[in-house]
């Protein structure tokens, strides 16, 4: 199994999503600032939540470049020790594409998100069961909090959006149906509620 490793530069965004890294395959790096002197209760419990596979790392100094030469510093010593993971660092700031870029042509599997969600590997197998869409389909909204998509339109976008493949109106329906009938979801007028659980185990087809 291929371990990816998420670095979040966390003086730049705050993830409301953790939880859909709660998996084997994912091994978080949250780098906190040197200024940055508290965590909010609701990120630190999501932060244990994720056991050993998480660290928080603080960052020395206060420089324009700081959170850059610690995430360049951790990739560099993750990839020698395990050359076929694959590193997302997850922030808004685009100084680190050159970054990326570099480490890229030298062979090293690194991307840059602005957000959780974003990451590949969390999106949805075309081959996965329908029970399988909906419980993954689920914990992405659990980790999107009140972020959560507010009328039927978006959530559609949401779900297409996390399959690998092309999802057709048929597919995406018999999904949307699914999540009102196990009542994750009630849809009004085009207007979506929910009624989520705090956690949901997730199975993914191979």
């Amino acid at each position: 199994m291929t371990k990816h490793y998420v670095l979040i530069d966390y003086e730049n965004v705050q993830p409301k999503n953790l939880i859909l890294l709660n998996e084997s395959k994912f091994q978080t790096l949250v780098f906190i600032g040197a200024s940055q002197k508290t965590i909010s209760t609701e990120k630190a419990i999501a932060m244990q939540s994720l056991g050993q596979a998480a660290e928080y790392i603080q960052i020395s100094g206060n420089g324009k470049n700081a959170a850059d030469f610690h995430l360049a510093y951790y990739i560099g010593v993750l990839s020698a020790n395990d050359p076929k993971a694959t590193f997302h660092i997850i922030s808004k700031d685009t100084g680190f594409d050159p970054l990326v870029s570099h480490l890229r042509s030298r062979k090293i599997k690194l991307y840059r998100f602005r957000d959780i969600a974003e990451i590949p590997a969390l999106r949805l197998s075309g081959t996965a069961t329908l029970d399988g869409k909906v419980k993954s389909i689920v914990k992405n909204l659990i980790g999107r909090g009140t972020s959560r998509p507010k009328k039927e339109s978006t959530l559609s976008s949401t779900i297409t959006s996390l399959m690998t493949v092309e999802t057709n109106k048929k597919e995406l329906q018999e999904i949307l149906n699914q999540l009102e009938c196990k009542g994750y979801i009630k849809i009004t007028e085009d207007k979506v509620t929910y009624n989520l659980p705090k956690k949901i185990s997730v199975v993914r087809a191979s």
